[in-house]
């Protein structure tokens, strides 16, 4: 069918008018939706959701941004875990003197949130001989001086946090040094032993490795057949990865690859999406730079990675709460704007961005999302490509998301017609949710017998079929 383009001022001013005593988010640019809004999702709370997701609160260890300055945006995007860099020359500025207290004021205050930190023991420190540098990619520690206190300085962490902190990453991104082509056995080495130092103060604890940049099957496979030889792969719960890709689509075929490698070695460890986020301004700092990106596109490409990722049944992560400040000698050299939050040059909060209320919306659907089924039994009937992902609604009830897959996530907020048929679908009242701002609208559908045709608007960005009685509204 065609698509008709109204200007999104108009549209945004034509809906809050129909609505009337619905309350559109005024920052949002509105989907010309042609159906009655009904209501707006509200955000949900840590204490009443039950969701896995992780939020990037990255680089405080080189202050690039501030956590004591966005805190408070944490517990209202309602997402629970968050990770976390531990900083070891930021700690140990003096041989053998440890200062955990900047470390101690942020996990302190998570764990009072109720937030729960996974905590990554990144990067190097130069006050030693061979100790790496404190930036990304710059390597990690390999004399036998700095080893010996890399190894201290990890089990004091241990120990401090032991009760706080139940998850660990071992290294950022190793997979962008060059030395690891050389030789990768000085990072398996330091995987292993950062794992064993952490379990033997806290068995319990679960350790995410390697937390690889990019997908390079023939280092992969190096690094797992030495730990696999040394009998260790019983250390590690997850393998991490941070795949970054313009259209968020195209990254699982590198992510079904790295599975089907890992399985060789073991069916126990899980894959876990550890990093990755799109800017909200084009041609700044970091992965994605070269595209005009906007914060429309910015939060459409948050709402396809996530929940790709949570429809496979994968843990994932959004990177990251606020932007990034770098420069100086870092890898990156400008400000990474990847941010849900804008900050100033002083990493104050000017404005929660439009990815944030994008990301806060698909978190209070996340536990409607209950258990992600396939998707054998639904048919789109259109021209475009499509993503499309079922799921079982606490109650027992189905729910699905659909958008347009085609490319790159871009700014047209139009929205085209689309039937899709739910055979043997379980609803009672269903609803659409534009995910992006939160909006609910009256759905049309035809009923026979027990499948369902419905008449979806859909755009490059999901869009959500569910039971009204599944949503709280505002």
């Amino acid at each position: 069918m065609k698509k008709h383009v109204i200007p999104i001022l108009l549209t945004a001013l034509t809906l809050a008018a129909c609505s009337r005593a619905v309350p559109v988010n005024p920052e949002l640019a509105q989907p010309t939706i042609d159906a009655k809004l009904i209501g707006v999702v509200a955000p949900t709370t840590l204490d009443k959701t039950h969701n896995d997701v992780t939020i990037g609160c990255e680089v405080l260890d080189r202050d690039y941004a501030d956590y004591h300055k966005y805190k408070e945006y944490l517990e209202k995007i309602g997402i629970r875990k968050i990770r976390l860099q531990a900083g070891w020359a930021k700690t140990e500025k003096e041989k053998g003197v440890y200062d955990f207290a900047w470390l101690d004021s942020i996990i302190d205050d998570a764990v009072s949130r109720g937030l729960e930190p996974w905590l990554e023991t990144s990067y190097g420190n130069p006050i030693y001989e061979g100790g790496g540098t404190k930036f990304l990619a710059g390597g990690w520690p390999t004399s036998e001086e700095a080893l010996a206190a890399w190894d201290k300085w990890v089990e004091a962490m241990a120990v401090r946090y032991k009760g706080k902190v139940h998850e660990w990453e071992i290294w950022n991104e190793p997979d962008i040094n060059k030395s690891l082509k050389e030789n990768p056995a000085p990072l398996v080495d330091l995987q292993i032993r950062t794992a064993e130092i952490i379990k033997k103060v806290d068995p319990d604890a679960k350790i995410a490795g390697f937390a690889w940049a990019g997908w390079r099957p023939d280092i992969f496979t190096q690094c797992m057949q030495m730990i696999q030889d040394a009998g260790k792969l019983d250390l590690f719960e997850w393998i991490s990865y941070h795949f970054y890709h313009f259209r968020p689509e195209d990254m699982y075929k590198k992510v079904d690859a790295m599975r089907d490698s890992l399985d060789k070695f073991s069916t126990k460890i899980i894959l876990r999406q550890g990093e990755t986020g799109a800017p909200s301004k084009g041609f700044k700092g970091g992965a994605l730079s070269k595209y005009d990106w906007s914060e429309i596109s910015q939060g459409k490409w948050a709402l396809r990675r996530m929940l790709s990722d949570h429809g496979k049944n994968i843990p994932t992560t959004i990177f990251c709460i606020s932007d990034m400040n770098y420069g100086g000698d870092d890898a990156i050299k400008i400000k990474n704007v990847k941010g849900l939050l804008e900050t100033d040059d002083d990493n104050n909060v000017v404005r929660a961005k439009q990815a944030y209320y994008a990301v806060q919306n698909l978190i209070a659907l996340w536990d409607t999302m209950a258990t992600s089924v396939d998707t054998d039994n639904i048919q789109v009937e259109g021209d475009g490509s499509y993503s499309v992902y079922s799921f079982t609604t606490p109650a027992g009830g189905s729910s699905f998301a659909v958008w347009e897959d085609a490319s790159t996530p871009n700014d047209n907020v139009a929205t085209t017609p689309t039937k899709v048929t739910f055979k043997d679908g379980k609803f009672k009242n269903p609803v659409c949710v534009d995910i992006r701002t939160g909006n609910v609208y009256k759905v049309g559908y035809e009923k026979n017998g027990a499948d369902w045709t419905f008449v979806v608007p859909v755009y490059d960005s999901p869009v959500y079929i569910v039971d009204k009685t599944a949503l709280i509204l505002k």
